[in-house]
């Protein structure tokens, strides 16, 4: 897709240089001959008022040599003979061939007469003895002055048009080809059974989509796994108890050599039967990591525990606002483990303030790490140190709330912390950093702090607009 883009760029740039360049080359040319035959017309003209008062041959050559311009004289003066004993007089130097300063004379008008080394203006003027023709020599040279140059300008400018399109052209297919080679490599890695492989959303518009339905199919192949080997466990749990039926009553066949085989079946289809217990759970915790490693859309997550505890807090008149839920915010973490963290944090709120408190959920995404944050208009803590530590390690009066555990273990698997504060709303506000590089985004680092900053700035516009 990216050669036949630039390709394409090519050709369509090439056609449009060519269309453009080839006429204005022309024209230029047209151009520079104009140019030389006006010079020579306004050379003519000076000669013009001279012969209009005198044909004298003394004055006619000094007006031409006043005249002249260029080396070995480029202007020559035909005059008619005055009379009949009069003779034709010659001044300057003249190129046209006799018969072409006739036929100018005869026609009353400037023509143009090709000679050696490029053309002779003939300009008829009248004068008393007829028609005199001023001869003005234009060399080659003087018809092609300049357009090399311009031509050279116009190939340059077009070949920097066709080097300029290709670039971008092949700036855009790198755009577009890099998430689709991402994508078809994702769906490699999944066919081999690395189900943790997501594909990041960017890129143009079709491959983002294309790019979320393949997550969104990777999570559902994931589950299906999971339900599969939920069955599989299940079935082998159930199967042990008849199993240890049969084992009794092998047991009491006596010592014949059929109770012998049926013992010996028995105990072989035990052994099968844990085999396939211990492989369910080994597949288990193998589909846990690899949910936890493919991570999950915190906004999804955050739209639907809001839209369950939403319910409770419009019964008990709270005012609730989400903010930074609206766009796709991949995290590091299993769906439920997150979902299990966001109802221990708001089922604190619930249980530690006031009916009528307002509270907020809202979430940062940066390059560096995914910031939620849950704040409430309640009393506030006034220990919030204490309240990590006893959300650590348990005890207290449990006036801070519970569940910080489940919490601080979800952010620390990702190598962030939680941190409690006084919100915008004026009560209690849980921040959980969930970082997306341990080594960038820790709060303590520089980029945290700058972090911190931009969302504090955020918090408060959001606070004061009220949105």
């Amino acid at each position: 897709m990216r050669w036949a883009l630039v390709k394409v760029a090519l050709a369509v740039t090439t056609m449009v240089v060519v269309a453009f360049a080839v006429p204005l080359g022309l024209v230029v040319k047209e151009l520079a001959r104009d140019r030389a035959y006006s010079n020579a017309e306004r050379q003519a003209a000076t000669i013009g008022p001279v012969l209009a008062i005198t044909t004298d041959r003394p004055q006619l050559e000094r007006a031409v040599a006043s005249a002249e311009t260029g080396p070995g004289g480029r202007i020559g003066v035909h005059v008619p003979a005055s009379g009949k004993n009069g003779k034709p007089a010659e001044i300057g130097s003249r190129r046209a061939a006799q018969k072409d300063v006739e036929a100018a004379a005869e026609l009353g008008r400037a023509s143009i007469s090709p000679v050696t080394g490029g053309s002779s203006l003939l300009q008829p003027t009248a004068v008393a003895s007829g028609i005199a023709v001023v001869e003005v020599f234009v060399p080659d040279a003087a018809l092609t002055n300049g357009v090399t140059t311009s031509w050279v300008v116009l190939a340059g400018v077009g070949l920097a048009l066709i080097i300029g399109s290709v670039a971008v052209a092949d700036r855009l297919g790198t755009r577009m080809v890099r998430p689709a080679e991402r994508l078809a490599g994702a769906a490699h890695d999944l066919g081999k059974g690395r189900l943790g492989v997501r594909v990041p959303e960017d890129g143009p518009k079709e491959l983002r989509s294309a790019a979320i339905a393949f997550n969104a199919m990777a999570d559902q192949v994931v589950q299906l796994l999971a339900n599969e080997r939920e069955l599989a466990a299940d079935l082998s749990h159930r199967l042990r108890t008849p199993l240890t039926v049969l084992r009794l009553n092998a047991a009491s066949l006596g010592d014949t050599p059929a109770a012998e085989q049926t013992r010996a079946a028995v105990e072989q289809l035990e052994r099968e039967v844990d085999q396939i217990i211990r492989t369910a759970r080994e597949q288990k915790a193998q589909t846990r990591q690899a949910a936890a490693a493919a991570g999950c859309d915190a906004a999804e997550v955050i739209r639907e525990r809001m839209g369950f505890w939403s319910a409770l807090a419009e019964d008990e008149g709270r005012t609730v606002r989400i903010a930074g839920a609206d766009r796709p915010v991949r995290v590091p973490v299993a769906r439920p483990e997150l979902a299990a963290a966001l109802d221990a944090m708001l089922g604190n709120v619930f249980r530690h303030t006031p009916e009528g408190t307002a509270f907020a959920v809202d979430v940062h995404n940066a390059e560096e790490a995914v910031i939620v944050l849950v704040s409430d208009a309640g009393p506030g803590i006034a220990d919030p140190d204490a309240a990590l530590r006893r959300g650590h390690g348990g005890g207290g009066d449990g006036s801070t709330g519970l569940g910080l555990d489940i919490v601080r273990r979800l952010a620390e698997s990702t190598g962030g912390d939680v941190r409690i504060g006084r919100s915008v709303l004026g009560g209690t506000e849980v921040r959980v950093w969930l970082a997306l590089d341990d080594r960038r985004a820790r709060p303590g680092t520089r980029r945290g702090h700058r972090l911190r900053r931009t969302l504090g700035g955020r918090r408060r516009r959001t606070a004061r607009t009220g949105s």
